[in-house]
């Protein structure tokens, strides 16, 4: 019964990417034909054909805008890369108009959508007060189906990203905290219960649907003192956002968080003395962390017994270090195919901990560096497909990556751009002179509308460590 409403939950999803889309087609189709063009006729056929079944099945149909992201009846909407120009240009043209959202509450006709859309054209976003001659306008006619909302001020889109901020934080943190309790628990020999992990994935697994970046930057926290626990969560949020780019469904992600939240349970059976070193593992110490995998099956086992997702997370805990390739570690003497959780967990493992102050290597790289070396991997240590997508997912300047721009300002990339992967969204740290400043962040993407380029861009980027940046003040 489950599967059936998560099928048909799918379903929806799919429709509503589509709905939006035909909306974009149509909104740029009208702004160059006329009413009576058989273009726009097309657009708003498909727009229709594609949005009716949706708002009749919904009772209604609620769009919203939300910072740069689309909500259709209070979920945020992922879409591919070809429709992502028609979503950005959806978005920009809402924003122009000051319009916030768009409710229709049963499904149109062919008058009423073309009525709608040469509404939303023939205002000019130049005059005064657009959105209240929207609204005036819709008001005026006979489309009472439809209720448009204003753009929400700076002040109250701040706010909700605060409290939404605090949330995101609070789901972290609460898995850290989870997580090192079932490892002291397993340490000491008590009985676990994993009801609480799973309720803590799930509400992960929520999260990255709808603030996926504000939870990737999270990982961006390399607790020094906490690195194992930190770092499980990490791998468990990257695993359950590259599952959700291929396409998992929200069960299979869920299971896929609680498998990698634990694929170092094994490292519970290594002495604190080696797991803590501060220098170069000798080949006795290596001889045992390479164990883990194998330690980490057997304490699975004797934890779940062998459910389906128990047997799961033994494959992912065996597997995640033997590598593409099979020159990982244990040994074995034949190959097989590689459990696909475990593929994805291996490249979330491998990126955490190059760019982590506690990794064997006890070298932190940038994020950039880290996933130039990956890409260096891959079809080696990493299956191939899953990395390019990864490396899509993380960006060319992952959250994190402390850059220097062209003004001499230095900054922290905090979020990418859907439109130019090469220009993040970044937190200033310093001015032109070095003095250091809070609170100001800037969009790369933006261009000077005089010249036409952009106003500011990346010459290079540096090391966090070495200029004394602590992520946490401008992350959390």
């Amino acid at each position: 019964m489950a599967e059936l409403a998560e099928f048909f939950q799918q379903k929806i999803q799919e429709g509503a990417k589509s709905f939006v889309n035909h909306l974009a087609i149509l909104l740029k189709t009208a702004q160059i034909h006329e009413q009576t063009n058989v273009a726009v006729e097309q657009a708003v056929e498909k727009f229709l054909s594609s949005g009716n079944p949706l708002i009749e099945l919904e009772k209604g149909v609620s769009i919203e805008i939300v910072g740069d992201y689309i909500f259709m009846n209070g979920v945020r909407l992922r879409y591919s890369l070809d429709s992502l120009l028609n979503f950005d240009y959806l978005v920009r043209e809402f924003k122009r108009r000051e319009l916030g959202g768009l409710l229709i509450k049963e499904p149109l006709d062919t008058n009423e959508t073309k009525k709608l859309i040469y509404i939303l054209i023939g205002t000019d976003p130049k005059l005064l007060n657009p959105f209240e001659r929207i609204e005036d306008a819709i008001l005026n006619t006979d489309i009472s189906k439809i209720r448009v909302e204003k753009l929400k001020k700076v002040k109250e889109d701040l706010e909700e990203t605060l409290d939404k901020r605090k949330a995101v934080k609070k789901t972290y943190f609460r898995a850290v905290s989870l997580t090192k309790g079932i490892m002291s628990s397993i340490k000491s020999g008590e009985k676990v219960n994993l009801r609480k992990a799973k309720r803590i994935v799930e509400s992960i697994v929520d999260t990255i649907l709808t603030e996926e970046i504000s939870l990737i930057g999270m990982t961006t926290m390399k607790d020094y003192d906490e690195y194992t626990y930190n770092h499980s969560v990490n791998v468990s949020i990257l695993s359950i956002t590259l599952g959700q780019r291929i396409g998992l469904s929200k069960k299979a992600l869920t299971e896929l968080g609680l498998v990698s939240l634990f694929h170092d349970i094994g490292k519970v059976n290594i002495p604190a003395e080696i797991l803590n070193k501060p220098t170069n593992f000798n080949d006795t110490e290596w001889e045992i962390i390479r164990k883990h995998p194998i330690w980490g099956a057997k304490v699975i086992l004797n934890l779940r017994g062998l459910d389906e997702v128990a047997i799961r997370a033994i494959i992912v805990a065996y597997e995640h270090h033997l590598n593409y390739d099979f020159t990982g570690y244990p040994t074995l003497s034949r190959r097989f195919d590689l459990d696909l959780f475990g593929r994805i967990v291996t490249i979330a493992d491998q990126y955490d901990a190059m760019t982590a102050s506690r990794v064997y290597s006890r070298i932190p790289m940038s994020p950039d560096k880290a996933l130039s070396l990956m890409m260096e991997r891959s079809g080696s240590f990493m299956d191939p497909l899953l990395l390019k997508i990864f490396v899509n997912m993380i960006g060319v300047y992952p959250s994190g990556t402390l850059v220097m721009l062209d003004t001499k300002e230095l900054g922290l990339v905090f979020e990418s751009s859907p439109l130019y992967v090469d220009r993040p969204r970044i937190i200033l740290v310093t001015d032109p002179q070095g003095n250091r400043v809070t609170g100001g962040t800037i969009d790369l993407a933006e261009m000077d509308k005089a010249t036409g380029r952009f106003k500011k861009n990346i010459i290079k980027t540096l090391d966090p460590n070495q200029y004394n940046i602590n992520l946490a003040e401008y992350f959390l």
